[in-house]
């Protein structure tokens, strides 16, 4: 019987080196990717909406006369909305509801308000966190449309205080989606242009007669997408170049079969490249699950996208015990790692690394994908090691406040100039001892 899945052992020789060469991926950058890229977003700069313009209509397959008719109203967004079926627009509304609530509350955590404290001398320091003024939302279109991406990006900019915010869809052949319009109205989008690709992106990073530059550009994108918001960042902000979606599940063997193997198609039914992998300390258990990924695959509608996944990414692998489970997850430092045991909270003390942590059985990550509240918006490729999950923090920056006193320039003019002189910047020396009491 061929196997669908790759399986492995924590306990033979060349666990680690097999395990290092299942998890190896690079976003390779193609060369001539980049290139196009690069030529757009130049094309942009210099000639703003007539290029972009020129790139939608070839790329889109549209006839528009003027980047003016590519923005859409807020009445049509409204109207997407109100034409929803009952159940659709109750369900997106209330991950909605769910998404403001939990940001909210982080926007409370995170001390939007900044802080201040006064020394003895009367000097006050302290830090003042004031939202970005603009930020543009790129969303997919095409083969895929997201309305849960809109939320995503969009609720946490507007709980921010984020001014304005620009968002960019194509539109291909002129279709549009209903739902992701309907997000829009939901979340608060103010702007919304039928425009994507690089040259979206260089519109954001840029401004057009018609598009206005923003500070920062967010959402996940098409390898184009990708190139434009590599080359923007330091004129824009971005998120993070995400790389193919994850999911890691730590089991103790516990759950049921089924709902495990279903967890890893989730993530498997993205693309090809997306990665799917089960540690479990029971190896009768893991044989279950492969006979259920046999099983089940079979009725999945993205039956062959999922069996690629799995085939070159997946893993089902047998750990000693879930204390090695939860090591080896803190070195794989999974996008999405669900924890599918009895009281899972005792092993997710032992987590250092995830984008996001799923407790229990009934924790499945699509929960998370819509409607959980927790933004799904997650470090990929390990780079959960260092960054986390968008959030309202994102969509702000922190300014230090200083007033010295004119007791505390005694003190510290001092420090200072002594430090100056030693670095040989007698300017800024002389400009701390002018302010010192002769």
């Amino acid at each position: 019987m061929v196997s669908l899945i790759t399986r492995l052992d924590s306990d033979e020789a060349d666990f680690s080196r097999r395990l290092s060469s299942l998890l190896a991926f690079e976003a390779a950058e193609d060369e001539a990717i980049d290139r196009a890229a690069a030529h757009i977003l130049a094309s942009v700069k210099a000639s703003g909406d007539n290029a972009v313009l020129e790139a939608t209509n070839r790329f889109d397959r549209l006839n528009a006369s003027s980047i003016a008719e590519l923005e859409l109203s807020r009445e049509e967004m409204q109207a997407a909305l109100n034409a929803l079926p009952a159940a659709r627009r109750s369900a997106l509304e209330t991950a909605a509801q769910r998404v403001r609530a939990y940001h909210e509350r982080q926007k409370v955590e995170c001390g939007s308000a900044g802080f201040s404290y006064c020394e003895p001398d009367g000097t006050v320091l302290g830090q003042k966190v004031t939202p970005l003024d603009r930020v543009g939302i790129y969303v997919p279109g095409g083969k895929a449309a997201y309305p849960s991406s809109v939320l995503m990006n969009a609720i946490p900019a507007k709980v921010a205080g984020v001014q304005e915010i620009i968002m960019v869809v194509p539109t291909p052949d002129g279709v549009k989606n209903p739902l992701v319009l309907a997000a829009a109205a939901i979340a608060g989008v103010d702007r919304v242009f039928t425009i994507g690709g690089a040259q979206a992106v260089g519109a954001l990073a840029y401004g057009t007669a018609t598009i206005p530059q923003v500070d920062k550009i967010v959402g996940p994108g098409n390898a184009y997408v990708a190139a434009a918001k590599r080359r923007v960042f330091g004129t824009v902000g971005i998120d993070m170049i995400a790389g193919p979606s994850e999911i890691l599940v730590l089991s103790d063997g516990t759950t049921d079969p089924d709902w495990v193997a279903m967890d890893l198609f989730s993530q498997a039914e993205h693309d090809e490249l997306a990665q799917s992998i089960l540690l479990c300390p029971d190896e009768a258990y893991l044989n279950a699950v492969e006979d259920s990924i046999r099983r089940l695959l079979p009725q999945m509608p993205r039956q062959e996208v999922i069996r690629t996944s799995l085939a070159n990414r997946g893993a089902l692998i047998k750990v000693r015990d879930m204390q090695q489970a939860c090591e080896i997850a803190n070195s794989i430092a999974a996008e999405h790692l669900e924890i599918s045991a009895n009281n899972p909270q005792q092993w997710a003390d032992q987590i250092r690394h995830a984008g996001a942590m799923f407790l229990g059985r009934f924790s499945s990550e699509a929960l998370g994908d819509y409607c959980a509240g927790p933004n799904h918006v997650l470090p990929t490729s390990r780079t959960a090691r260092f960054s986390s999950p968008l959030g309202v923090y994102d969509f702000q920056k922190r300014s230090s406040m200083i007033f010295v006193s004119e007791q505390g320039a005694q003190t510290l003019g001092r420090v200072a100039a002594e430090l100056a002189y030693g670095e040989g910047l007698q300017a800024h020396a002389r400009s701390a001892e002018l302010r010192l009491k002769s």
